[in-house]
């Protein structure tokens, strides 16, 4: 099955990269970040074990770089605009993630694999890893009760519809704390931290491109998905890099920034 995702993740890889260089001025609308002048996060490299288990009790994490979520999207409804924090490391084996967020309604009603995890409180993490825009990128989503949906990305692939190719499975630890009660409206919760640990080898077949070393960079975006109330699937959404046109959605390569693998 591993030989099946790599082979199905290079072949969409090299037709996504050759269709990006003909339609890349075309499908982009709007303001856009430019390439070579994206916003820069700088990956540390973890100096000793971490244990994927939501808290960050590790003394690695003392050295990432702490970014928050400032851009606010689906705000057409009156929202909290809940403070939102980001840190991510790395070493040879994985990538680490951590999301801290303020919440006051916890809520999170799916329960399936591969389904709308989006639509609740919900983690999410977007990558391609090469220093670019291309029109291909793997997505990671994550509610707090840890329902995954993690796919590869057809950036407006045909008839300006995007492609979600859920057969991307790839086998990576998540876990998450939280302080309140999920799915009562009733209470006031305080918030929710979850921690990825997604294996390098989740993306084989790119890292003849660029490999993790120091130096190296790959594009990404984060988002969060605020769900406040269990019976209103309204959420508001907050990503770290802006999104200029947010009605073309948060999987824009465009509007992506760079994490760069630093010591």
């Amino acid at each position: 099955m591993k030989f099946k995702y790599a082979l199905l993740a290079k072949t969409l890889f090299s037709l996504s990269f050759l269709l990006s260089i003909n339609i890349f001025s075309s499908a982009q609308n709007g303001q856009q970040l430019v390439i070579g002048q994206q916003p820069v996060y700088k990956v540390s490299k973890a100096k000793g074990p971490i244990v994927v288990d939501g808290k960050m009790d590790e003394a690695a994490w003392k050295n990432a770089q702490v970014v928050s979520f400032d851009n606010f999207f689906r705000t057409d409804k009156p929202v909290e605009k809940q403070n939102s924090k980001f840190r991510m490391l790395w070493d040879s084996a994985y990538l680490y993630l951590f999301y801290e967020f303020e919440d006051t309604s916890l809520t999170a009603r799916e329960t399936n694999f591969d389904a709308r995890p989006y639509l609740d409180d919900c983690a999410e993490f977007f990558v391609v890893p090469i220093p670019d825009s291309n029109y291909m990128h793997f997505g990671f989503e994550v509610n707090i009760t840890k329902a995954k949906y993690d796919y590869i990305v057809l950036w407006k692939y045909y008839n300006n519809r995007t492609i979600f190719i859920r057969d991307y499975n790839p086998v990576y630890k998540v876990e998450s704390t939280y302080d309140g009660t999920i799915n009562n409206d009733k209470d006031k919760d305080k918030g929710w931290k979850m921690e990825f640990q997604i294996p390098i080898d989740a993306f084989t077949g790119f890292q003849f491109i660029t490999r993790p070393r120091i130096g190296a960079r790959w594009a990404f975006q984060a988002v969060r998905q605020d769900r406040n109330l269990v019976d209103d699937r309204f959420r508001s959404t907050s990503t770290l890099y802006p999104i200029y046109d947010f009605r073309q959605d948060v999987h824009q390569p465009a509007q992506f920034g760079l994490m760069e693998f630093a010591e």
